[in-house]
């Protein structure tokens, strides 16, 4: 059983299956409750958690995402069970934190990860098109410096419970989101938003349990959109892109179906602004960070649930970059981008193509 489950989901039609799901269930979502074309999207997703901890206050998006939370879960028991679960870590620990770091600024001056990219052009938001082609830009870019000799070295085993520390961490905000607390302090201990798009969700029970859902597929697929684009580039396999593509169809025959399609065009998107210019370069940074990291944050998320703690180091990274955006005015909202958005891009590009250059092999 389990050998037929593997090569189901390594063959070409696995990859697409997958994609598929993720994009019907992405609008499923939304018409449960989650912001509009925001089915899934892991960066906003994490802003919203690090909000709702209080590590930043804007109102608005304060929310512990149960999607993010079954990710991590769904990948750590299906690696359990099919024997895939290994603790691993090591590998240039802190540049991994500065690349989450600076995908997450990225991302949150575009408004929105891959992921959410695809589902924003899904959705009818031309928008979404200069940032798909900034981050096709960015992985274009990052695979130079990989073709170039870049690499972040190999991680080492650890011991068993060093991998699972990322999924207890979704443990505890699983208990704080069914429970949230407050103590009788009128400031409260965690923070959800009553307006705005932190406050539209879909329920808790749905979310979790279609994030478990995509984490066990995507866990089983090694489903990612960036290694879609990279491996297209580097080696012209297009077995990932497939799902990329499967993902954008899927989305917009459901969207179809919905009637979703009633604002195509680049004005009035929901959780989404015009600025074409910076929409490119926010995800031209996310895109060179993604490919030079080894994964979309969807990915990383992924691995982390099988204990790699190398990507619970960049997960880490893009969550204090969430709450350091908008406590710092970088992060981009409906209305523009935020007063140091184009500044924080330029010197993340500064700074990434800076890891690119000396983390090479031979200078």
């Amino acid at each position: 059983m389990m050998e037929k489950i593997n090569d189901f989901f390594a063959s070409k039609l696995g990859i697409i299956f997958a994609g598929a799901f993720i994009g019907i269930v992405a609008v499923l979502l939304q018409e449960a409750g989650n912001p509009g074309n925001m089915g899934f999207c892991v960066a906003c997703f994490e802003r919203d958690i690090v909000g709702a901890l209080g590590f930043h206050r804007a109102g608005v998006v304060q929310y512990i995402r149960p999607e993010i939370i079954g990710f991590v879960l769904g990948s750590l028991i299906t690696a359990l069970l099919f024997k895939e679960y290994r603790a691993r870590s090591g590998s240039a620990p802190m540049i991994r934190f500065i690349l989450g770091f600076f995908a997450m600024i990225g991302a949150l001056v575009f408004l929105g990860c891959p992921w959410r990219a695809n589902l924003r052009l899904a959705g009818g938001d031309l928008t979404a098109i200069a940032g798909l082609a900034g981050l096709a830009a960015g992985v274009f870019v990052g695979t130079l410096f990989v073709r170039n000799g870049f690499n972040l070295g190999r991680s080492q085993k650890a011991r068993w419970v060093s991998g699972l520390v990322l999924p207890g961490m979704m443990v505890a905000l699983l208990v704080l989101l069914i429970w949230q607390p407050n103590w009788d302090d009128p400031t409260k201990a965690v923070f959800f938003s009553i307006k705005g798009p932190g406050a539209m969700a879909a329920p808790i029970a749905m979310g979790l349990g279609i994030g478990l859902a995509v984490g066990f597929i995507a866990q089983r697929t090694r489903f990612c959109t960036i290694g879609g684009i990279r491996d297209a580039i580097l080696i012209k396999d297009y077995h990932l892109f497939l799902g990329i593509v499967s993902l954008i169809i899927a989305a917009l025959v459901m969207n179809v179906i919905f009637g979703n399609l009633n604002n195509i065009g680049f004005d009035n998107q929901p959780v989404a602004h015009n600025d074409h210019l910076w929409n490119f370069m926010g995800m031209v940074l996310s895109g060179l960070c993604f490919v030079l990291a080894g994964g979309c944050p969807g990915r990383q998320l992924i691995l982390s649930g099988e204990g790699d703690g190398d990507a619970a180091t960049f997960v880490v990274g893009m969550m204090v970059a969430a709450a350091f955006a908008h406590n710092f005015f970088t992060a981009s909202s409906p209305a523009g981008v935020g007063n140091w958005g184009p500044g924080s891009v330029i010197l993340g590009i500064v700074v990434v193509l800076l890891i690119g250059f000396f983390m090479r092999e031979k200078l």
